[in-house]
């Protein structure tokens, strides 16, 4: 055996080890930042060492320090676990190493993306010739759809940024719901255009289209960039896209979604309501780890017109070999890149049409379980209606529910944030995970039940 060998199948043997650790394991982390660089030792080795050590070393000293991110009782953030094509995928695709930014450079990428690509304007109902560019998450895929919609009303308005800059140009207008994501704002500043222009929304985070008109309408004649979310990070709640897409069509401006876990509602025929006239917009955003359950690193930008994406991300180079009907490179921000598009092909794949409304209907019906079940515990309110996968919960009053959150982590059975949503500390649970159960959802209520006795 040589020492790649040596080193992949020790790697497998500690990767399957931590998979079936998951069920049984404390969700947090059980050691600090010291302890494993402590483990891992400081010093830099003067000589070489076996590869297969090097991955026992690593495996072994970070094990601890390790949060189960991938277990069915981790609901932190919005983030999913690794559906088991795509994971057995992903392993492919470091083994295979393709930099996946031409036809020529690797026909297999660019043909799997083209396949991903259709099959996912199908599932989410979006216009089946637009542009699918695979970017490292969600941040980076609204970044890419928004430059493509600050490049198109410039060019409206006659100006040309990809030659002369933003110096010097007409100002871009960016509206957006006071409840939108924090990512959007920084895909705006890497964009060069600043904080948006916030407009009210409900109580459920979800824009009012009569604030939105009138916005629109003191706009003039400016450029203008209108954004709308399919799923509020802490409701849950997507905008009304029929009522405030058509009015920012009547003002000329383009109409971005940040979906980042709420576009997938649209593949499934329980919850493709929430999504009723989204795919009016000009481009969309999601993120694949989220509700599709595939490895981190695979946002995707979609963009109805694909010569705006490619006018805005589309470079050339004398030493590349261009598709004169264009490439990958086309439609992302970066050049060498993983192949994003295999972990996605795989769990589409896998879970076929059937499959991935199952999974969107299952993450559902577990949040639901979840605000039955803490409106039955004494002392808790659920705040939000709970529409999709997010659940808002208070315990009393902020000082009260901080406690339970501490006393949660403590427990270890799961793992679930804190956040402030609409000036209350709140529990906010977010079920994102294909593996989670109805025991996961049973055990975790338990816990929360154990933590708020106490308090």
């Amino acid at each position: 055996m040589d020492a790649r060998e040596a080193a992949l199948r020790r790697a497998h043997d500690h990767a399957v080890r931590w998979l079936a650790s998951l069920n049984d394991r404390p969700v947090p982390a059980r050691a600090s930042v010291d302890e494993i660089v402590r483990a891992l030792g400081r010093e830099l080795p003067a000589a070489p060492g076996a590869p297969a050590d090097v991955v026992d070393l690593l495996a072994t000293a970070c094990e601890p320090g390790l949060t189960a991110f991938p277990s069915g009782r981790f609901y932190g953030f919005v983030v999913g676990g690794t559906e088991p094509a795509a994971l057995a995928t992903d392993w492919l695709v470091s083994a295979w190493d393709q930099n996946c930014v031409m036809h020529a450079a690797s026909p297999a990428y660019s043909a799997v993306e083209e396949v991903a690509g259709a099959w996912l304007l199908d599932l989410l109902g979006l216009p089946g010739d637009s542009a699918v560019g695979f970017t490292t998450g969600a941040t980076m895929a609204n970044f890419t759809c928004l430059a493509a919609g600050r490049d198109a009303v410039l060019r409206r308005a006659g100006w040309n940024v990809a030659r002369d800059g933003l110096t010097g140009g007409p100002a871009v207008r960016v509206l957006a719901g006071e409840d939108r994501h924090m990512a959007i704002d920084l895909a705006l500043r890497y964009l060069g255009l600043g904080q948006p222009e916030l407009i009210t929304a409900d109580g459920q985070g979800r824009i009012e289209p009569a604030a939105l008109r009138r916005a629109l309408a003191a706009c003039g004649q400016r450029p203008t960039l209108v954004i709308l979310q399919a799923g509020d990070i802490h409701s849950g709640a997507f905008d009304p896209f029929a009522e405030a897409i058509g009015a920012a069509r009547e003002a000329d401006a383009w109409v971005h979604v940040d979906g980042a876990f709420g576009l997938w509602a649209a593949a499934s025929p329980r919850y493709a309501h929430l999504t009723a006239g989204c795919a009016d917009a000009d481009s969309w955003a999601t993120d694949a780890h989220k509700t599709l359950n595939v490895p981190y690193d695979c946002g995707l930008a979609l963009v109805r017109d694909p010569s705006a994406v490619r006018a805005a991300m589309g470079l050339r180079g004398d030493y590349l070999i261009q598709h004169e009907q264009g490439d990958p490179i086309d439609k992302v921000p970066e050049l060498s890149r993983r192949g994003r598009a295999f972990t996605v092909w795989a769990a589409l794949r896998s879970l076929g049409r059937s499959g991935v409304a199952d999974l969107v209907e299952r993450l559902c019906g577990h949040a639901t379980a979840f605000a039955d079940g803490i409106a039955g515990t004494d002392g808790a309110t659920v705040l939000n209606d709970v529409v999709f996968t997010q659940v808002c919960a208070e315990f009393g009053d902020d000082a009260r529910t901080e406690r339970v959150l501490t006393r949660l982590l403590d427990d270890g059975t799961a793992w679930i944030s804190g956040s402030t949503w609409r000036g209350r500390r709140v529990m906010r649970i977010s079920v994102s995970n294909w593996s989670t159960t109805d025991d996961d959802v049973a055990r975790t209520l338990e816990a929360i039940r154990r933590a708020s006795a106490g308090t």
